[in-house]
């Protein structure tokens, strides 16, 4: 049984008073979860004074990005072994807005999904198509491609610690949200791509999270499909009663 995992992508908001005061939110309201895994990313600014205030509680810390070197001169970029000094677990990669305003491809996510697990981070892997790209057909085309190219020379070890989001691009920061068996369809053929390419029980152990537009209104449908195993939530994550209603609403499959 794949444990939920919900994650909060805060992406280019809240100040650090801003990041501490919602994060002991969540914390409170989170103090009874049992059966869910919940992770913040919040930017990194406020990494280290929310890795204090979580220490000890059931949340995670995760970036929303990491560099493939050590060190060196690349102004803006942050390091896996920076990311590890203040307790990150998680870092997100490949994420649509990376790839659509900051040039990132196939070939970076793969770097950077490898040096996060050499360095113990759990990589949450993104893939989606666009609008144009899923009203063309070629949702699966592109969803093969970005996670292919992702998990190039990821080995049987790699693959055990990494997570997929499957996060349609029409569907980020738009208020529109694939249907649940849209949705479904898509983590049904993820899982289907894993399963060729690291076997069945492999793939089975796999989680795959859906990151478009997920909201306290439409998490227990889409969670409660057999393939997607949580969410990475944006806009709703960024208050603690909604997206303590998602952690909520994984928490209830499992009762």
């Amino acid at each position: 049984m794949r444990t939920p995992l919900i994650a909060g992508n805060w992406k280019m908001n809240n100040s650090v008073g801003e990041s501490t005061e919602l994060v002991e939110g969540i914390k409170k309201g989170a103090e009874g979860v049992k059966k869910t895994d919940i992770v913040v990313a919040p930017p990194f600014t406020a990494l280290h004074a929310v890795s204090c205030l979580i220490n000890g509680s059931p949340i995670s810390l995760s970036s929303q990005n990491v560099f493939w070197e050590e060190k060196g001169a690349y102004t803006g970029e942050v390091s896996p072994a920076m990311l590890k000094d203040v307790d990150c677990k998680y870092a997100i990669i490949g994420h649509s807005e990376r790839r659509q305003y900051f040039g990132e491809t196939d070939e970076t996510v793969n770097k950077r999904a490898k040096v996060a697990l050499s360095h113990d981070l759990i990589p949450i892997l993104c893939v989606g198509e666009t609008l144009e790209e899923r009203e063309s057909d070629k949702t699966f085309d592109v969803v093969q491609t970005q996670l292919k190219g992702g998990l190039q020379g990821i080995d049987a070890e790699g693959i055990q610690k990494l997570v997929v989001a499957y996060e349609p691009v029409w569907a980020i920061g738009t208020g529109k949200t694939a249907t649940p068996e849209q949705a479904e369809e898509v983590h049904q053929f993820i899982r289907g791509q894993l399963k060729g390419l690291y076997g069945e029980e492999q793939s089975e152990q796999n989680r795959i999270l859906y990151g478009g537009s997920m909201n306290p209104g439409n998490a227990s449908d889409l969670l409660s499909q057999p393939n997607i195993d949580g969410g990475l939530v944006g806009g709703a994550s960024l208050k603690a009663d909604s997206f303590l209603a998602i952690i909520m609403a994984a928490e209830k499959p499992s009762l």
